[in-house]
């Protein structure tokens, strides 16, 4: 699947800056209150907020932190409105990135983005600028062991999803925008709750990048993650494994 193996570099970044679990929990907080102020409460009834859920348990948050930030989310308790804001841009190599973010000042949060652009030798374009050149989709992900391929195919197909990637790491179904809830309410009715599912931006076509260029590219992409503001980084690039090991090393 093109875009795949970018994902596992984007996975590499991200695995990094997930040991900083504070970090990790103001942003799902955000997004726990969120999902819940923007729809109903209940997990169940509200696709979004069950995946801000299954993300905190992913990252072993306590449950009555995510009862708490639910609450305020619906108006149980007094908190911050945050607004959801995308930017676009170019960073080294010509690498195309979006970064979405939650953010309750959009002036703090745009200006903290440009700096990083800016400072990678990049630079943040308007909107629509880049997104062009990626895909949005659903993604449902399931570990290797939930499934074999041909039954997470036939599942999908089933459901109505657009694609599915298998490998030894695990399954990941593809759906269009419009379908990613249904698509996945089917997948989870045969196999069970998701490792993980989101609405993503996947590149159309990916540059291959060398180590220097990979390691300006990474500052960049650490520098946004580091934002309280940002949620989600996505961008079009691939790293040869040799390249990503003296990186990461």
């Amino acid at each position: 699947m093109a875009g795949h193996s970018q994902f596992k570099n984007i996975m590499y970044r991200k695995g990094a800056q997930d040991k900083k679990r504070g970090k990790v929990f103001t942003k799902i907080i955000r997004e726990l209150t969120t999902a819940a102020r923007t729809g109903l409460p209940d997990p169940a009834a509200n696709p979004r907020l069950r995946a801000a859920v299954l993300a905190a348990r992913q990252a072993n948050m306590p449950k009555d932190t995510v009862e708490r930030a639910i609450k305020r989310g619906a108006g149980g308790e007094g908190g911050e409105a945050y607004d959801e804001v995308r930017y676009e841009g170019y960073g080294p190599g010509g690498v195309a990135v979006i970064v979405e973010a939650l953010t309750d000042n959009r002036n703090r949060t745009a200006s903290e983005v440009r700096a990083a652009f800016a400072k990678s030798g990049g630079a943040l374009g308007e909107t629509n600028s880049v997104s062009f050149l990626f895909e949005h989709v659903g993604e449902i992900a399931y570990p290797a062991p939930a499934a074999s391929a041909d039954e997470m195919l036939e599942a999908a197909i089933e459901a109505g999803a657009g694609d599915v990637a298998s490998d030894d790491d695990g399954h990941v179904v593809v759906s269009a925008p419009e379908d990613f809830n249904s698509v996945r309410d089917a997948v989870e009715s045969r196999f069970g709750p998701a490792e993980s599912a989101r609405l993503a931006w996947r590149p159309k076509t990916s540059a291959v990048l060398d180590e220097e260029t990979a390691g300006s590219l990474f500052k960049l992409l650490e520098a946004l993650e580091d934002s309280d503001d940002v949620q989600n980084v996505y961008a079009n690039f691939e790293v040869g494994e040799d390249v990503l090991a003296r990186l990461s090393a």
